[in-house]
């Protein structure tokens, strides 16, 4: 379910939008992170679309969010957890436990599919495994 509409936040949006494309890119984030590196620094989403931009909103927010998830496919160790926000793994541990928290959230959605489906987890996964294949072969 989306969340209501607010007018002052899809209009402070609309106005920041071309901005944070300018702003909040992948080099900028990272450099950002790397400068604060290790769970103790890490800052919410929040703190961190506006330490960058000066400004936050929600679609900065999201923006920042599309871009982690960019550069985790890229290979770097962003992490981030409710109690410590988004930071730059120092060590093996941090990394894991960013590693995991990533895998609940993922195996929680997938319990959802699961349900709804009314599919049970391990069949769930052979169809799962099953439509990747076809598509890689397609």
């Amino acid at each position: 379910m989306s969340a209501p509409d607010n007018p002052v936040t899809d209009r402070a949006d609309a106005l920041h939008g071309p901005h944070y494309e300018r702003l909040l890119t992948p080099a900028v984030v990272l450099d950002f992170l790397a400068d604060r590196p290790g769970a103790a620094n890490g800052m919410t989403a929040r703190q961190v679309v506006q330490a960058i931009c000066g400004f936050s909103t929600a679609f900065g927010e999201r923006r920042l969010r599309t871009i982690v998830v960019a550069l985790r496919e890229a290979g770097h160790a962003v992490c981030a957890d409710p109690t410590h926000g988004y930071f730059m793994a120092t060590t093996d541990a941090e990394l894991d436990a960013a590693c995991e928290f990533l895998y609940d959230r993922a195996l929680t959605s997938l319990r959802q599919i699961s349900a709804m489906k009314r599919v049970a987890l391990p069949d769930l996964r052979g169809q799962l495994a099953l439509a990747i294949h076809e598509e890689k072969t397609a």
